[in-house]
């Protein structure tokens, strides 16, 4: 980690990372894993993170969009990959060139996809995702026989290969919800078709991270795993990251620019939401909504300072807010942490998205680019890894 003082900084602890896959394939271990980075791997940095997972043993690296994808392709990385969030004019060419696993939902997407082969002139690879109840991307069952009639001609064209066929769960993150066996029936019934009508997927996926956690009869071929790769679960109901032997793997900290004593009836911040009840310490933390610090976390975000949860007095700022320090002492340098795992008596991500009416999930993923990553933990691929790149350090 650099010495050099920060502002403010995101730890990303590679090695927690790579712990955290090894953990998560122990829960699915007859299936492949595929390490989502999408979202610059949910605030991490997708490379390094990437890297890290892949490191690890996760077969499979996932993003939303084609450009993500391409990014990591640019930066080095040479194994399955696969993009799932296509629009009209995005670029199915230089996917197909890159050898990225592409998914398509509608005929539209396609016909789009063979246009871009013919003009790149090698075939592509296809993983065909069924709507099986989420209501967002994939085919609707009723269009289903034709899409697969259409994947299937065209496959027999030499056109494209069908590598996969997959779904994603409305409510895995709700125990019992209904949903999630109504949607594994829909999926098995949609696999089962395709099947039927010659085509023969490498994997077959439906499950997300609450679901490789929670649901073995979800495992299948391959299991996705996003938020909890980072330490994060994805839900209170499904338990928390030490239940699953899970370490949250960024720690967010910045360094105080102000301490100062200021007397009872003093207000802060905009507005005066917050009033001084008497004479006391504010300090003020060098980080705001443009820092991917929520304004909802105004008068209820949680920080540590000088060993002690404080609360954020006043509405958070752009660049900044102030949290009363009361009786104690500080000195501007001294660090605040917002959140990380939890060891050091910090708020954790988790507690964030209570205090501020969101889920972690939105905590992790919103920190900006303006705060520098540090990472910590990494293995240089030329001494901590096998011929295969999976982790021989055992850190």
């Amino acid at each position: 980690m650099s010495e050099t003082p920060m502002r403010a900084r995101a730890v990303v602890d590679l090695a927690a990372l790579r712990a955290n896959v090894r953990a998560l394939r122990a829960r699915a271990p007859r299936a492949q894993l595929m390490a989502v980075v999408k979202a610059n791997a949910y605030g991490h940095g997708a490379v390094p993170c990437a890297r890290a997972a892949r490191q690890a043993g996760a077969e499979w690296v996932g993003t939303a969009t084609p450009h993500e994808a391409l990014a990591l392709r640019a930066a080095g990385d040479r194994g399955r990959l696969m993009c799932w969030l296509w629009t009209p004019g995005d670029p199915w060419r230089e996917a197909v060139e890159a050898d990225i696993d592409v998914s398509v939902s509608g005929l539209w997407a396609l016909d789009e996809l063979t246009a871009a082969v013919r003009a790149a002139g090698c075939p592509a690879r296809v993983q065909l995702k069924i709507d099986t109840g989420l209501g967002r991307n994939g085919c609707q069952p009723a269009d289903w026989e034709k899409l697969v009639a259409a994947a299937r001609d065209a496959e027999r064209a030499g056109l494209l290969k069908v590598t996969g066929i997959w779904s994603h769960f409305a409510c895995a993150d709700e125990p019992g919800h209904p949903s999630i066996r109504a949607q594994l029936d829909v999926f098995r019934d949609a696999v089962s078709y395709a099947e039927r009508q010659g085509l023969t997927p490498e994997v077959r996926h439906i499950a997300n991270s609450p679901a490789t956690l929670t649901l073995s009869e979800t495992h299948f071929d391959m299991v996705r795993t996003g938020v909890a790769m980072y330490g994060v679960s994805p839900s209170p109901e499904v338990g928390a990251p030490e239940d699953f032997g899970l370490r949250p793997v960024m720690t967010l900290s910045a360094s105080l620019a102000s301490v100062k004593r200021v007397p009872g009836g003093h207000g802060v911040s905009y507005g005066h939401t917050y009033v001084t009840p008497g004479e006391t310490t504010l300090a003020l933390v060098p980080v705001g909504y443009a820092d991917g610090i929520p304004r909802a976390a105004s008068g209820t975000g949680p920080v540590l300072v000088g060993g002690k949860w404080r609360t954020v007095a006043g509405r958070v700022a752009m660049d900044q807010f102030v949290v009363d320090l009361g009786g104690d002492s500080a000195e501007a340098g001294d660090e605040a942490v917002l959140f990380g795992p939890g060891d050091r008596g910090e708020p954790t991500a988790e507690d964030w998205a209570r205090a501020t009416g969101t889920i972690a999930y939105e905590v992790i993923t919103r920190i900006s680019a303006r705060v520098p990553r540090v990472y910590v933990g990494e293995v240089r691929e030329e001494e901590g890894t096998g011929h295969d790149g999976r982790d021989d350090t055992g850190a």
